[in-house]
């Protein structure tokens, strides 16, 4: 478990389920209201975290569509009658009534209090995968970018090409001290860099090279 506070902004970082999900809690620790992101396996835990800090659920936000991120939504709109936020291109595929629902575009832009998030659309993984721009300082980045991995692309809805172009012409963009927290505790560390994988992640030190190689590496390894 990981917390993370600077100045207003509340980041909670929770390893939860068999698949070694990375749930989060981000908002405003002086209003006291966040968000969780990715409900899935144990809501309960999530509410029980936030309450530990005395931090009022709002609402929810999607990275992508996959069962291991979105388990919990049902449970999750037991509790709360909140807005779920998902990418218009993964929408279809969550199970959120239309009355909770925000679909969300490259670059749409929600406020937690003082904390900024601009939603990154970032393809590949699944044609709605999404990554959170937080404060401009982190990025929630689900199974679009691991700690020195990237999201599989061999499952339905995955796209290598589209996911070559979102590490190259969004990822790579970014400012190199972002912080990168994953959706997955898939590494022997729960936190890294931009800067850190354009060094050592072999998929964008890859894609940085050519379409091609990016391919190619992508087709050999799993993760």
């Amino acid at each position: 478990m990981t917390h993370f506070y600077l100045e207003n902004l509340y980041i909670k970082q929770l390893e939860i389920g068999p698949m070694e999900n990375f749930v989060y809690l981000i908002g405003d620790k002086v209003e006291k209201k966040a968000m969780i992101v990715d409900p899935a396996w144990q809501v309960d835990t999530i509410f029980k975290e936030a309450k530990k800090d005395e931090m009022e659920i709002i609402g929810a936000i999607v990275s992508h569509h996959h069962y291991d991120h979105t388990n919990g939504i049902e449970e999750f709109l037991e509790r709360t009658d909140a807005k779920v936020f998902v990418n218009k291109h993964d929408a279809e595929f969550v199970a959120v009534p239309q009355t909770n629902m925000i679909k969300t575009d490259h670059q749409s832009h929600i406020n937690i209090g003082q904390v900024s998030i601009h939603f990154l659309h970032t393809p590949g993984h699944t044609p709605g995968s999404q990554c959170l721009h937080i404060n401009k300082q982190h990025l929630i980045s689900g199974d679009t970018l691991f700690i020195h991995g990237c999201g599989r692309c061999d499952l339905p809805g995955g796209d290598p090409e589209a996911m070559y172009y979102t590490l190259t012409q969004k990822i790579m963009r970014l400012d190199k001290d972002t912080c990168l927290w994953p959706g997955h505790n898939y590494a022997e560390k729960v936190q890294s860099t931009i800067g850190e994988e354009m060094r050592e992640n072999p998929y964008i030190k890859t894609a940085s090279t050519s379409l091609k190689s990016f391919l190619n590496l992508r087709m050999k390894k799993r993760r």
